[in-house]
């Protein structure tokens, strides 16, 4: 508990002696700077403590004029010069970001500051006041489950995402409309495709046509992907599953390439003992993903979008790797497999699908579609 002693004091030591000084920021001003803590926490690997005090019920009755100050004032011996203090909802709810807590420790650290805020509170307010102050509070990085059928992301963390300009909103619009006619016009055009692979699955392995898993979607919300199967029934997951730990933290083996002639490896299993012959075919063509076509129309996916991950290889993320789905939907293709696909190492994709989402637009998603075809057929490392 030492260093948990330590940590509060150093607070108390280096905030300031007077809370009504403390400047506070604006609703827009706040949720920037969240933000951009975000994302610096994201590459610190350190966290942070949002905690917001909803203050309606409490300044209704006491005014604005002394009672917020009597508020500010109570907090500022926790409150460091290095921390964030602004309106999380102008003049209703106020927020405290507590900034660069350590990652050992965790849980104790911000479980006393809690209880710090709420003591100090009750402390210079009467019972009946403090009562009338709601306390809530969001950690960053949060504690992903991907196992289980809700979103494991917290709207209050990323508010850029969840708002987002005119701009942004239109792009959106534009680019869910192109899903919606594009994979309705693709499901009807490509039937006949539909029927000879699925009979071609019958007749060369037992088992179901489609393949159906669990796979993470936009801001961590699982759904349910379709593919046309390609491996064998009861197969074993864990050749797979070892292979993506050890391809996220960056000492997988690059796999030879020996279709192409072209003499790269790839991040890959290229011989993997589950698939079936005809799936290798499927696979190496990318016809197994033509069914995600029914996910882009159902909104879970879009034309263009990173690749959808699977939950355990979520689970295996560093924070910053949860970019890639948080800040834009699955696709069925993107910039990393048009960019050099499965010779790209695991960190590098990340960063296409981050840049991807940072610059979408309806001409980039046209690009990408355009270079799709060329890259199936010429690429030779799908597997």
């Amino acid at each position: 508990m030492k260093h948990l002693s330590e940590s509060i004091a150093a607070r108390r030591d280096r905030s300031t002696t007077d809370g009504i000084d403390r400047r506070i920021l604006d609703e827009k001003s706040f949720s920037r700077t969240i933000c951009l803590e975000r994302k610096r926490a994201e590459r610190s690997q350190r966290s942070f403590l949002l905690v917001l005090l909803d203050l309606s019920g409490f300044l209704a009755d006491n005014g604005n004029g002394k009672a917020l100050p009597k508020i500010l004032s109570s907090l500022s011996p926790l409150i460091r010069e290095t921390d964030v203090t602004g309106w999380h909802k102008n003049s209703t709810v106020l927020g405290i970001m507590f900034t660069e807590i350590q990652t050992e420790g965790r849980a104790a650290i911000m479980g006393a500051i809690l209880s710090r805020v709420s003591g100090l509170l009750y402390n210079s307010v009467t019972f009946d006041q403090f009562n009338r102050i709601a306390i809530s509070y969001y950690v960053f990085p949060e504690e992903w489950d991907c196992y289980v059928q809700q979103r494991p992301s917290d709207p209050t963390l990323y508010p850029d995402l969840e708002k987002g300009s005119n701009r942004s909103k239109l792009c959106l619009a534009v680019k869910r409309a192109t899903d919606v006619v594009g994979s309705a016009l693709g499901l009807l055009l490509l039937a006949p495709i539909f029927l000879v692979t699925a009979l071609a699955i019958k007749l060369t392995s037992k088992g179901p046509v489609f393949y159906c898993q669990q796979r993470i979607g936009q801001f961590g919300t699982p759904f349910v992907f379709v593919k046309f199967r390609t491996m064998y029934l009861d197969n074993d997951p864990t050749i797979h599953r070892e292979y993506i730990m050890h391809l996220i933290s960056g000492d997988a083996e690059v796999q030879p390439s020996g279709s192409n002639g072209n003499g790269h490896g790839v991040y890959k299993l290229t011989k993997d003992p589950r698939v079936t012959r005809l799936g290798v075919f499927l696979r190496k063509t990318s016809l197994d993903e033509l069914p995600q076509l029914y996910n882009v129309l159902r909104g879970e996916m879009s034309l263009v979008g990173p690749r959808p991950a699977i939950p355990y290889e979520v689970q295996a993320y560093q924070t910053w790797h949860r970019r890639r789905v948080l800040e834009a939907k699955p696709g069925i293709t993107g910039l990393w497999q048009v960019s050099g696909r499965s010779r790209i190492g695991f960190n590098d994709m990340v960063r296409l699908d981050v840049r991807y989402a940072t610059q979408r637009s309806f001409w980039l998603d046209l690009k990408i579609l355009l270079r799709t075809p060329r890259a199936v057929i010429l690429g030779g490392d799908a597997y």
